[in-house]
């Protein structure tokens, strides 16, 4: 069905039990629950899957290290499980990846490493690997590129690494083959809770925000996982969910990443640095062919689609990387530079301190008109979040109580049966295709490659079955080239809009994303 007689039809199903607001990482978990319990459900994402902080992540998959150094067990339990599910069901998507502390002191192996065991005790039967202690020779195989001046050797661990963005797809269209309705660029303008009904009933005003159509849709529930911008939704709700009030559920932060070429750490291990000058963690990760650097962790008020660095934060990412590394990290070598906002749930006003105290947790809140707003949490997490969400719904009375645990189990789109042999730090190609390799190369253009793994076929599957409708969709989300190598997303951009305009006989907007190029290596600003 086309993008257009879909959206027409959506107010012709009736009423829907749920309606999601929201396409990131907990807005289609939830909605791939709810299509598998049975229920009727509509998903609605301003922009594009994963367009927001779903994207932007530092792709790990974890229990939560620095969780653990704050005592708080049951986070990382929870989180330790919830990764085993996750690489269970997308094999093609997430893959587990050894990290490596290198030690500059004496105490700091024993120290890590005893942490470390701990954390193989919570993950019990789902841990991926125990934790080790390396010798200095140990450390330098392990991490080529370590700086080796004082090292004297390092603790290996296990943790799990995805391509974010191409697992949120798969969420969705699982979601879909579940029998939901899900559509990007389909804003939600407002919700209105109906008076008059003997059950409780939302009406959303939808607009399309590529061909400007506008729709009216009915739901029994209407669950907000918009992020970080959860508040302007339930500001926008009907009648007020605080009146009189403005309290705020999110307080933002960004995090910064640098993407360098690998041949500044050209092995299949990933660099942990519990500890910077100013008490953060440091990452060198492995991940589709280069190597990521970060994050940063900076309170911000505005809520913009693409923030921008701050100048302190890039120069912390190089300063930090180039003592972790044998070779410094200059300007220069950054391939691509994003920032993505995580949305903390916020403090109460009298509160003291920055983000990194501020809760990483997911906070759910049903307002009086009805609107059920999830946010915080992380990725790892996401599919323990759309349970608890759904829970909440039926503790409210919005939705009967339907038994769930199918979504632990129900393998995501592409799910290959077998392990697949191709790592995820291996450059981008087929493999993250899994076992819809064989659909994508039935597409036009299998043997036309455009660069960095990218095919025609793959640009066409894109458009055909994969939301794609933008020059953006393809080469920031379906595949990663913006977030690897801004320059080739550039060069490469004018061919991914030629075949678009072919199958969607629409302009892809070209010329916004060469701009957006531009910004992903950009000249930082200062605060």
């Amino acid at each position: 069905m086309k993008r257009a007689e879909l959206l027409e039809s959506l107010p012709r199903h009736g009423v829907y039990d749920l309606a999601v607001v929201g396409g990131g990482a907990t807005g289609l978990g939830v909605a791939l629950d709810a299509a598998l319990r049975g229920f009727s459900v509509v998903l609605l994402e301003s922009h594009d899957f994963a367009g927001g902080t779903s994207s932007r992540s530092t792709k790990l998959l974890h229990g939560g290290v620095r969780y653990l150094a704050q005592g708080n067990l049951a986070l990382v339990r929870e989180a330790l499980a919830e990764r085993a599910t996750v690489l269970r069901i997308a094999p093609h998507l997430a893959q587990p990846l050894p990290f490596v502390m290198p030690s500059y002191k004496w105490w700091q192996t024993p120290f890590y490493g005893i942490g470390l065991k701990l954390y193989d005790m919570l993950a019990g039967s789902a841990g991926l690997g125990r934790t080790e202690f390396l010798s200095r020779a140990q450390t330098m195989q392990a991490l080529p590129g370590v700086n080796p001046d004082g090292l004297r050797g390092g603790v290996k661990y296990w943790d799990g690494q995805f391509d974010d963005a191409r697992l949120a797809l798969a969420l969705a269209r699982s979601a879909e083959a579940a029998g939901a309705r899900v559509l990007n660029y389909a804003e939600v303008t407002a919700v209105r809770q109906l008076a008059g009904s003997e059950t409780p009933l939302s009406s959303l005003d939808v607009t399309d925000r590529l061909g400007g159509a506008s729709v009216q849709l009915q739901a029994r529930c209407v669950v907000n996982a918009t992020g970080v911008w959860v508040d302007a939704l339930r500001d926008h709700t009907q009648p007020p969910a605080n009146p009189g009030t403005t309290s705020r559920m999110v307080s933002p932060s960004q995090g910064v990443h640098v993407v360098v070429d690998r041949d500044f750490m050209p092995g299949g291990h990933a660099l942990l640095v519990p500890k910077t000058r100013d008490g953060r963690v440091l990452f060198a990760v492995p991940w589709l062919g280069k190597l990521i650097l970060g994050t940063t962790d900076t309170p911000r008020k505005d809520l913009p689609r693409e923030p921008d660095a701050f100048a302190e934060e890039l120069e912390f990412i190089l300063s930090e990387a180039s003592q972790a590394l044998s070779r410094p990290v200059r300007r220069e070598d950054i391939r691509s530079l994003w920032v993505g906002l995580r949305p903390l749930v916020a403090a109460p006003a009298a509160a003291e301190g920055g983000t990194k105290v501020l809760s990483r947790e997911h906070t759910i809140v049903v307002d009086g008109n009805g609107l059920v707003t999830v946010t915080g949490g992380k990725w790892t997490t996401y599919r323990a979040m759309a349970e608890d969400v759904l829970e909440r719904c039926f503790a409210s009375q919005l939705l009967p109580r339907r038994s769930g645990g199918l979504s632990a189990t129900h393998v995501l789109k592409g799910a290959a049966v077998a392990s697949p042999a191709t790592p995820l730090y291996a450059a981008p190609g087929m493999h993250l295709y899994g076992s819809d390799s064989a659909q994508v190369n039935a597409c036009p253009g299998k043997d036309h490659l455009l660069g960095m793994g990218l095919t025609e076929a793959m640009v066409r599957y894109a458009a055909r079955f994969e939301h794609a409708q933008t020059v953006e969709d393809v080469l920031a989300r379906r595949s990663r080239i913006l977030f690897l190598d801004a320059a080739e997303a550039a060069r490469l951009a004018p061919a991914v809009a030629d075949i678009l305009r072919l199958e969607l006989g629409a302009d892809p907007a070209l010329a916004p994303f060469l701009s957006l190029c531009a910004r992903y290596l950009p000249a930082p600003k200062a605060i």
